[in-house]
């Protein structure tokens, strides 16, 4: 039995090791309040010191009672990470030391996702007869869970559909936000599937400092830049938690349910949440999982419960959807797919996501052609050498340079990208020439969404917000 236990344990998460334990030391203080037999008692002991060790060994810390551990991922079987060696990445905050960013790989094997391969991207290609994104041919989507499930589904002529969502901080979005609503309009496109985006006003107005009013404003507005990307009202519905909520019984039925099924402690251990949090902020997460299940849109699927959900998303957002995938089953649905995102960097490196609330570390998509120029000029971080002379010698870093970064999410020439990555590396390409291909290729494109948004009027944005059947018939 002890040996059986320790396997287990050595595929647990941190989390569910610390419930283990925690579930067995109080199953001892009952056979010890019940006097059971000395036997059964020192078994349940012997058990008990077992777990706890395998607690510490995977997460480097003693067990105590009621702190379980911050992270919910798993940890590597080569022992607990170092400050030094790991990345933070949590759904608020992206941190790293590496100049080049995120270990994309090691968060592969924290979060226990799947890489997205070329044997995968041929499958979509052959599937679809679609050309691949170049967010999927360059690894810009790099990590998947259960998107082989979704190939299957449509191959089999079932059917799917896509969430993805946007938390409406600020009233302008920055290019990085884009990035996900391009690749799902590509995936609705491609696949010919309703879509549900999901303003969550509601958590900002939890974690930010803004009112309930200024949230929902800033809701409609980010609707704004997100129909402007070229959504089709006939197959998308977008919704803000503070209006669904209310309206929808079936959306509360199932955030009801979910949290029903996800105790205190693992959501304290999920997200690291303390005693001094709002309770709203507890209880947030089940509100994100919920449109992953069909039936919280029954203006959409009727009374259909077994339609898969594909979530594309940044793999920041993976821990709400991990919880997701462990409900699921519990409650009688299916589990959401999902496709990862690496983060957009800031101007001033890899280090940290963009950030709408560092307008230095952002380009917003109400910038103007020359603040685009001069954020890139001045605060773009650059992988070139410190004078011509030393660059044009030894070349410069592409894995560095936030310029070459930006060009790969938003220069589609698979072939003019390769030659400026070999004309920089090799020194025969400056600094300042990457940067200016770098401008001329985000100035019109802004420029262009800037002219599309400034024909969505309020009625548009009411259409896509009213809850309604989409051309599809279930």
């Amino acid at each position: 039995m002890a040996d059986f236990e320790n396997c287990v344990s050595c595929s647990s998460s941190p989390l569910e090791l610390f419930e283990r334990v925690t579930a067995q030391g109080e199953k001892v203080r009952s056979l010890k309040a019940g006097k059971a037999s000395t036997d059964e008692i020192d078994a349940a002991v012997k058990l008990l010191l077992s777990l706890k060790v395998n607690y510490k060994t995977a997460t480097g810390q003693d067990y105590k009672a009621g702190s379980p551990p911050v992270d919910f991922s798993p940890i590597s079987n080569n022992g607990p990470m170092t400050a030094q060696d790991e990345d933070f990445v949590d759904p608020w905050t992206v941190q790293t030391s590496n100049a080049k960013g995120v270990d994309y790989d090691k968060l592969i094997v924290r979060f226990g996702s799947s890489k997205i391969d070329k044997e995968l991207i041929n499958r979509i290609e052959r599937i679809t007869g679609k050309t691949p994104h170049h967010f999927l041919r360059r690894g810009i989507f790099f990590s998947h869970r259960d998107m082989n499930q979704i190939l299957d589904a449509y191959e089999n002529k079932k059917p799917f559909y896509l969430y993805t969502g946007r938390g409406p901080s600020s009233e302008a979005m920055h290019v990085g936000h884009l990035i996900p609503f391009i690749f799902t309009k590509w995936l609705q496109e491609v696949f010919n599937v309703p879509l549900v985006i999901q303003l969550t006003d509601d958590e900002k107005y939890l974690w930010k400092d803004l009112t309930i009013q200024k949230a929902c404003e800033y809701a409609i507005e980010n609707a704004k830049d997100i129909i402007a990307c070229g959504f089709d009202i006939n197959k998308t519905f977008i919704f803000s938690d503070l209006d669904y909520l209310g309206m929808s019984s079936g959306f509360y039925k199932n955030v009801v349910k979910i949290q029903k099924h996800v105790t205190f402690n693992q959501v304290k251990g999920i997200f690291g949440f303390t005693d001094s949090d709002c309770i709203g902020k507890i209880s947030f997460p089940a509100i994100q999982a919920a449109p992953s299940f069909s039936s919280s849109f029954p203006q959409i699927f009727k009374d259909k419960k077994d339609i898969q959900c594909l979530i594309p998303c940044a793999i920041d957002q993976d821990p709400y959807f991990r919880m997701t995938r462990d409900v699921a089953p519990r409650i009688g649905y299916l589990k959401p797919a999902l496709l990862h995102s690496i983060f957009f960097p800031a101007l001033q490196g890899a280090q940290t996501k963009m950030s709408a609330s560092d307008p230095n570390s952002s380009i917003f998509l109400t910038d103007t052609p020359k603040q685009i120029k001069t954020k890139i000029n001045k605060h773009a971080f650059s992988g070139g050498k410190d004078t011509i002379e030393e660059h044009r010698k030894y070349g410069g870093n592409c894995e560095v340079d936030v310029s070459y970064m930006y060009l790969t999410f938003f220069l589609e020439d698979d072939d003019k990208l390769e030659k400026m990555k070999q004309a920089y590396t090799s020194g025969a390409l400056l600094t300042g020439e990457l940067k200016k291909v770098l401008i001329e290729t985000l100035q019109p494109l802004i420029a262009a969404h800037q002219q599309r948004r400034k024909q969505i009027t309020d009625e548009m944005v009411k259409q896509f917000m009213t809850p309604r059947k989409l051309a599809f018939d279930f």
